[in-house]
């Protein structure tokens, strides 16, 4: 590339990127998505952005009925992946649910603005090849289970399990298994206190 061709090569670069991450602000998508979310009896309130559209066209993507996303809420996923949100979640502004593989999200969830839910990472074990080059490494499926409330900001990293009906509190990073009913926090979160049903034994 020459020096003359370099304001061109960076035009082309722009409008590539700028037709791809901004398909999902599109009207016609919009409609489109809406359409199929009210299929499944789900609501977006706002901009839904990633590929929220083609993965719901092509069964990558399910959302129980009664689900609500938020403004700029950002699902994708690989050829291979598939994510699921259950029936009556609730994703806050900003939330992003990233899969190569397998994300799961239970009935029933909240998760507040900000969260990350993964199932996979960025390699980086090259020094000498830039890290968006390296591809991406799994643990396996992340799980959230039902009526579980992520705080503000939370990071539930790859081959995670959270047990049903646990709080994470804000800004935590999720890196190992949660038992049911616990209550989390920290980085990595580890489990503050658990809070079970009147008259429920202890145990899984």
């Amino acid at each position: 590339m020459t020096g003359s061709d370099a304001p061109l090569d960076l035009a082309r670069t722009w409008w590539v990127k700028h037709r791809w991450y901004g398909r999902a602000r599109r009207p016609w998508n919009r409609l489109r998505l809406t359409a199929e979310l009210a299929r499944r009896r789900a609501y977006a309130r706002g901009p839904v952005l990633g590929e929220a559209l083609e993965m719901l066209r092509d069964g990558r993507l399910e959302l129980g009925p009664d689900v609500l996303l938020e403004p700029w809420v950002w699902i994708t996923g690989g050829p291979d992946a598939r994510i699921t949100v259950g029936e009556g979640s609730f994703l806050n502004v900003g939330v992003m649910l990233a899969a190569s593989h397998r994300v799961e999200i239970g009935p029933h969830c909240m998760l507040a603005n900000g969260c990350l839910v993964t199932d996979s990472d960025h390699r980086f074990d090259d020094p000498e090849l830039p890290v968006p080059w390296q591809g991406f490494t799994s643990r396996g499926p992340t799980i959230v289970g039902d009526n579980t409330w992520l705080g503000a900001n939370v990071v539930v990293t790859s081959g995670v399990t959270i047990g049903r009906r646990c709080v994470v509190g804000a800004n935590s990073v999720v890196t190992r298994d949660l038992p049911a009913f616990s209550v989390a926090a920290g980085a990595p979160a580890r489990v503050i206190r658990t809070v079970r049903p009147a008259g429920q034994p202890d145990g899984p």
